[in-house]
């Protein structure tokens, strides 16, 4: 297709969420600055963006998120110790999350779900596509996801969404899409949107995934989005609406990703990715796997 869209810029990071699942840990601490090794979860989903060509980031807050806020500010006075030591590989690693994107934050106030809090960015995208990514999927940077969309969305106009191939006995965990092929092996047309269906009522196996490419009239949608699923405003039920009528909001794509994804919204998951990045790290990977080998087969 050679059909041109107006070029995303703005990116929408999400991250209001009470993080229930990992209590008592985020009593005080946001479970978006929990740790995947050495880095919080939210620096990898900012640096994606940053790595799709989105540097203007803006991020959804609530009470209690402040550090969220000053992690990606300068901290002068440890700044200023690091330099005294001549420790320059930690200072590096100190203003790398301060000088990655210019940010922006907005709260969310009251929790009415994912819906209300792509809502609450409207006054900052103003009329242009942008990215949603949700702060508990972190995508491989080896497998560039956010862009190809951006590049579908680019092409086709409308909005886009990852989605990726689930058991049918997952499918009830996720937002699912009735899809219809396209030229493009990795991109479907979507036709209807069910968030988190019953197995057997789903309509394929194909689970949303926490990243979107989104037409700036999903806001008029959103507005009038009636409550759905846990009361809350649900970003698929908005996106139904798009799929099944085009003369809303242009048509509704799908990118299929087959890549490297770590969910770190479950507990067991987020253990699991914490080992897979530290197994693939160059400083800690060699001794990080031989001791793991060490402790499987002593264990099993």
């Amino acid at each position: 297709m050679t059909q041109s869209h107006p070029r995303i810029s703005k990116a929408v990071i999400p991250a209001a969420g009470l993080g229930t699942r990992f209590l008592p840990a985020t009593k005080a601490t946001p479970k978006e600055m929990l740790p995947v090794v050495d880095k919080p979860a939210i620096q990898y989903v900012v640096e994606e963006a940053v790595s799709a060509g989105l540097d203007d980031v803006l991020m959804i807050t609530g009470r209690n998120k402040r550090p969220l806020e000053d992690h990606f500010d300068r901290n002068y006075e440890l700044e200023s110790a690091l330099q005294k030591k001549g420790d320059a590989g930690r200072l590096a690693k100190v203003q790398e999350s301060s000088d990655l994107a210019t940010m922006h934050y907005v709260r969310q106030g009251d929790p009415k779900g994912l819906g209300h809090a792509v809502l609450c960015a409207a006054p900052h995208v103003g009329n242009e596509p942008f990215a949603v990514l949700l702060g508990d999927d972190l995508i491989d940077p080896r497998d560039p996801l956010l862009k190809r969309m951006i590049e579908v969305q680019e092409q086709r106009g409308g909005s886009v969404i990852a989605l990726m191939e689930v058991a049918p006995e997952q499918i009830h965990l996720y937002g699912c899409a009735a899809v219809e092929t396209t030229e493009d092996s990795d991109v479907v047309k979507i036709g209807d949107l069910v968030e988190k269906p019953d197995p057997a009522d789903a309509p394929s196996n194909y689970a949303i995934i926490g990243r979107y490419v989104l037409d700036p009239r999903i806001f008029d949608v959103l507005r009038k989005t009636e409550p759905g699923r846990g009361g809350e405003i649900q970003i698929t039920d908005a996106l139904q609406l798009l799929a099944q009528d085009e003369k809303v909001g242009g048509p509704v794509h799908g990118v299929v990703f087959k890549g490297r994804r770590y969910d770190t919204g479950d507990r067991g998951d987020y253990l699991r990715a914490i080992v897979r990045l530290a197994c693939e790290r160059e400083d800690l990977g060699p001794d990080f796997r031989t001791w793991l080998r060490s402790y499987v087969t002593e264990e099993m």
